[in-house]
């Protein structure tokens, strides 16, 4: 009888720790999506040269690692107050596109994102190849980039 309750007490354990890593796959699978949605939305707005619109889709503070510094925004409207789209244009910048997004760690809340991404000009020639890490967190019901690092200039 004993045998019987440690293998009912075995299988039962079995089928529970299953169950949560069922529940931690959707929970992570959940997370990506939300991530993927919200660089979706970064490149949509970054297309659209909408510095406020671009600025809802990060989370903050936000850091950014690029061209040899660091540069941390505290809000939204510190964010929106860039000079972006003044600087890109004259680099003969029109509209970029993700080449490749690859998570390479999930979870709940926070999402490593590895990407690959194309500036192109006018004329949809390709002006830059590049390579960088976005991290997607959820705060506050909001998914965002809360960090990127890029060696894009």
């Amino acid at each position: 009888m004993k045998r019987i309750r440690l293998l009912c007490l075995g299988v039962l354990g079995l089928l529970v720790s299953q169950s949560l890593v069922h529940a931690q796959d959707d929970a992570v699978e959940q997370a990506i999506a939300g991530a993927m949605t919200a660089l979706d939305e970064f490149m949509l707005h970054f297309n659209s040269r909408d510095m406020e619109a671009w600025a809802t889709t990060l989370n903050y503070p936000h850091v950014r690692f690029a061209s040899g510094s660091v540069t941390v925004w505290d809000s939204a409207q510190e964010f929106a107050q860039g000079a972006t789209f003044e600087r890109l244009p004259r680099t003969g910048w029109d509209h970029s596109a993700w080449l490749s997004r690859d998570v390479v760690m999930a979870a709940e809340g926070k999402v490593h994102v590895q990407t690959v991404f194309q500036r192109y000009n006018a004329d949809d020639e390709i002006i830059g190849t590049y390579e960088s890490l976005y991290i997607v967190t959820l705060q506050n019901g909001h998914w965002g980039t809360q960090a990127r690092s890029s060696l894009a200039p």
